[in-house]
């Protein structure tokens, strides 16, 4: 079976989440150690920036992600196994394979692509501390942790609440649907993966006065010609270029 590294890539699944702009996700984990000053020559190197990070629950745009990726941090690379079409939403019923909620069938509230992952509600928690200083013992704090989805979930069949293998196919109307291996039945992609990380979804959005419309951007407001930007000013405001140009040679 081949392994890849982690790359520094974010999953389109994180970025429709997020609801933020690509290039604010991108700028955000921007961490450049040394830049090229203004007026310097051209041939030399004009940064030098981090490109490997390690993703884990905290997201791209975050500070805590930032302060586990430090510029000069050195850390174990991860390795997954490629996974070509993703068959995990939030709000997908998933059962629990191993460790000691093994059985238990949950929810899937959040979805961590870059590393394989799925956090289930309520299942597979741990304890963590927070607040530990000399003087102070910390507070407990009960948290999902997070659980690969090659092998340690797996669907849950609507139709008979089994755990289940699926696969994409295709409807006679040409829609990608998740099918049970076991069953042949549909599951569908549940509502809550439409859902961002400021609580919008499709439907519920609706067009504000400044939003731009489908027919505005579908219309054609620019035709190409065979003239400067000037010749094209001279056309609209009615001006003639009376001047016989100077002639000019190449060698």
């Amino acid at each position: 079976m081949r392994f890849t590294s982690l790359l520094c890539r974010v999953s389109d699944m994180t970025k429709q989440f997020s609801n933020l702009p690509e290039s604010y996700i991108k700028r955000s984990m921007e961490q450049v150690y040394w830049r090229t000053p203004r007026g310097f020559p051209q041939h030399l190197p004009r940064e030098v920036a981090k490109k490997r990070f390690r993703f884990t629950t905290n997201r791209p745009w975050t500070a805590q992600f930032r302060q586990q990726n430090q510029p000069q941090s050195i850390r174990k690379k991860v390795f997954l196994e490629p996974i070509k079409d993703w068959s995990f939403f939030r709000g997908d019923r998933v059962e629990v394979l191993v460790g000691r909620d093994k059985g238990k069938q949950g929810i899937v509230m959040q979805v961590i692509q870059e590393r394989n992952w799925v956090i289930v509600e309520g299942l597979n928690c741990h304890l963590r501390t927070i607040g530990r200083d000399k003087d102070f013992p910390g507070v407990k704090v009960k948290s999902e942790a997070p659980l690969l989805v090659t092998d340690q979930v797996a669907l849950v069949d609507p139709s008979d609440l089994q755990p289940t293998t699926v696969e994409w196919r295709f409807t006679e109307s040409g829609e990608k649907v998740r099918v049970s291996n076991r069953s042949g039945r549909i599951i569908p992609i549940p509502k809550l993966a439409e859902e961002t990380m400021d609580y919008k979804t499709r439907s519920s959005y609706k067009a504000a006065e400044k939003d731009t419309v489908e027919d505005d951007l579908s219309k054609i407001t620019f035709e190409p010609k065979l003239k400067t930007f000037e010749m094209d000013i001279m056309e609209h405001m009615g001006i003639k270029e009376e001047r016989t140009p100077a002639k000019t040679y190449w060698y």
